[in-house]
């Protein structure tokens, strides 16, 4: 048991330290005066930190990689959670070849898709090929394995056929039983599922630039656009994408924790 016990924490040491090591590399980096002839930072400033936030593209591409990225996790709760839960129940002998069809987005390279999406949608014009909505509609195809298997999984875990069956019994339609019997029972998957998506599109890089590129430049645009003149504000800007990543995770999961507990006093006063 001793044994087994210390393999098991030098596991999760060597992960956290695997981890952790390279973000905390970046933070220094980004404070660092300078960091190419000691191994350790040579001095302490924010004056990176100043010269990433103080322009107005800053704001400018937060929000719409804010926008993209929320936009993005919206449709793909609302396409995978309803066509998971009537395969599930419905054609259930459909679901391999579900699985199969949400993974070949793992197989798409981002360049494919979007010269893929440039050459089919190029006849209705720039407009339309070379706008958010476009971006959005892609990202949600490279989101849709994030989202899918973590729904498929909670209901995998709850008798999704006899609750549906019961609500039914007492007169609930299949909307009804959607939204307020199984999605209640399924949150911590549609949740899961939600970050996962939130934090690949915050990041995607690829697909902004093909698609929108300058016309709607998003965070990782920017932020690329300093890697190729100084690797502290680079650095700088990394850090903030992961802090707003992490508290905009942290969010999502307190609103779906609050709304949970609500639910469930209003059951307990009934």
């Amino acid at each position: 048991m001793r044994s087994t016990s210390l393999g098991r924490a030098f596991v999760i040491g060597f992960f956290l330290t695997y981890m952790l090591v390279p973000l905390l590399a970046t933070v220094a980096f980004s404070f660092a005066v300078r960091w190419d002839r000691t191994i350790l930072p040579e001095g302490l400033t924010i004056e990176w930190w100043q010269a990433v936030t103080a322009r107005r593209a800053f704001g400018e591409t937060l929000v719409h990689t804010i926008i993209i990225s929320l936009s993005t996790m919206a449709v793909c709760v609302l396409l995978v959670t309803p066509t998971a839960y009537w395969a599930h129940i419905r054609v259930p002998r459909a679901k391999p070849l579900i699985d199969l069809l949400t993974t070949l987005p793992f197989g798409i390279p981002g360049v494919v898709l979007a010269l893929a999406l440039l050459r089919t949608y190029a006849r209705f014009g720039g407009a339309i090929v070379y706008s958010p909505g476009m971006l959005i509609l892609a990202c949600s195809v490279i989101g849709l394995p994030f989202m899918y298997r973590p729904v498929v999984n909670a209901l995998n875990a709850v008798d999704i056929r006899t609750l549906t069956e019961a609500a039914q019994t007492l007169g609930a339609g299949w909307g009804t039983v959607l939204v307020r019997v199984i999605v209640p029972n399924i949150t911590a998957g549609i949740v899961s599922g939600a970050l996962l998506v939130f934090s690949l599109v915050f990041v995607e890089f690829t697909l902004a630039n093909l698609l929108v590129g300058a016309r709607y430049k998003t965070f990782p645009i920017y932020l690329v656009e300093f890697t190729r003149f100084d690797g502290r504000q680079a650095s700088a800007l990394a850090v903030i994408s992961f802090i707003i990543a992490w508290l905009t995770s942290l969010a999502l999961i307190r609103l779906t924790r609050r709304a949970g507990g609500v639910r469930e006093e209003a059951i307990g006063a009934r």
